[in-house]
């Protein structure tokens, strides 16, 4: 080999070594710390950078973009005496890459403990039922703390979050029986609210069955007297009206008489003294008005002058003081009144015959002698 192609390939490599120990490439979101001869000389920025070979060096390489760092669980004893494990989330980001490399010797590990020592701080206040309600006011706190310890660092700390806390085995049971009690409380008032709404609901009902049914047997009460009341007005203005004869009269009076022991309650019957009349009355209209007149003011004397053994197929018209009452039941009452109303038509038939023949009175006058 040539003697001076060895200097010459030598010297190229030195100058390659050169270049390459001069150029500095930072990716995006880097900050390089450079040191010349030992001393801190500036911060390089994304991109191309050119340094002295030799002579600077990069102290660290720092990312400040927004980082996550979580934490172990850390014992923490509240203000009754309760030790809790606590466990945080903490995001951070480096502003000023100068004093995370120089002002701490490692800030994780800074922050991690300066948050154990608050946390321990601020819990020592609280009981556990407020430590377990109030976590956004411990985040506060923590934030404040953090945010103002960290600012000589470089290091911004944008949010604090407790993730996880863990009371005792024995609390934890506690609290659950505490929480079952509370739920079953809550149920039974539901239930008892469900039920007394129930009972409120049905007596409304009740009551406006009660009131509606009350008013329209009200109505109807008052709808069936005032239909009563028109009826028998109707009836009085139609008899007034038509001038009825007692011998209608009579014959409607008849017809009432066996509808009185209709009911069941009836034990005895009053048959008043007028159905005698009444019969009479009916006799009278069966036969004929001119020859009628004659007959029947003579024949009640006639029937009182024929004696009961001369005459045994004679009708004899029963009659009835008008004071006299039968102890009989309704049925027995109504069958006799039948046989008596029936007896008297019979009687009113025969005498009206009589009447109109001739040989009736004959008859009679010499059965009488």
């Amino acid at each position: 080999m040539d003697p001076v192609v060895i200097p010459i390939l030598v010297a190229a490599i030195v100058v390659i070594f050169l270049v390459a120990s001069t150029v500095r490439i930072v990716p995006q979101a880097r900050r390089y710390n450079i040191e010349r001869f030992g001393r801190y000389r500036r911060t390089l920025q994304p991109g191309l950078n050119l340094v002295l070979p030799v002579a600077d060096r990069v102290n660290s390489k720092l990312d400040v973009r927004e980082q996550v760092y979580s934490s172990e669980p850390k014992p923490v004893i509240t203000e009754d005496n309760l030790v809790v494990n606590i466990d945080t989330v903490l995001y951070y980001q480096i502003t000023d890459p100068r004093s995370a490399a120089y002002e701490v010797a490692d800030y994780l590990h800074a922050i991690d403990q300066l948050t154990v020592t608050t946390l321990r701080n601020v819990i020592g206040s609280m009981d556990l039922e407020a430590t377990l309600t109030s976590r956004e006011e411990i985040n506060a706190r923590l934030r404040a703390v953090l945010d103002d310890a960290t600012g000589k660092w470089g290091i911004r700390v944008n949010r604090v979050e407790i993730k996880a806390i863990d009371p005792p085995h024995t609390i934890k049971e506690a609290m659950e029986k505490q929480m079952r009690a509370e739920r079953d409380k809550r149920a039974a008032i539901l239930h008892a609210e469900g039920e007394r709404q129930a009972k409120i609901l049905t007596a409304e009902g009740t009551k406006q069955k009660d009131i509606l049914e009350a008013q329209g047997t009200q109505q109807a009460t008052i709808l069936r007297a005032d239909g009563e009341a028109k009826a028998v007005e109707l009836v009085f203005q139609s008899v007034h009206r038509n001038n009825a004869d007692p011998k209608v009269l009579a014959y409607k009076y008849l017809e009432t008489l066996p509808h009185l022991a209709s009911s069941d309650n009836n034990t005895f019957w009053v048959i008043p003294g007028e159905l005698t009349e009444a019969v009479r009355t009916v006799t009278s209209a069966f036969g004929d008005q001119s020859t009628a007149d004659a007959p029947t003011s003579a024949q009640p004397e006639e029937a009182a002058a024929v004696d009961a053994d001369d005459a045994p197929d004679a009708i004899r018209t029963p009659e009835l003081s008008a004071k006299s009452t039968l102890p009989l039941d309704a049925a027995r009452a109504t069958d006799e009144a039948e046989k008596q109303a029936a007896a008297a038509v019979s009687d009113a038939k025969a005498e009206a015959e009589a009447a109109k023949s001739p040989q009736m009175p004959r008859r009679e006058q010499t059965s009488g002698d």
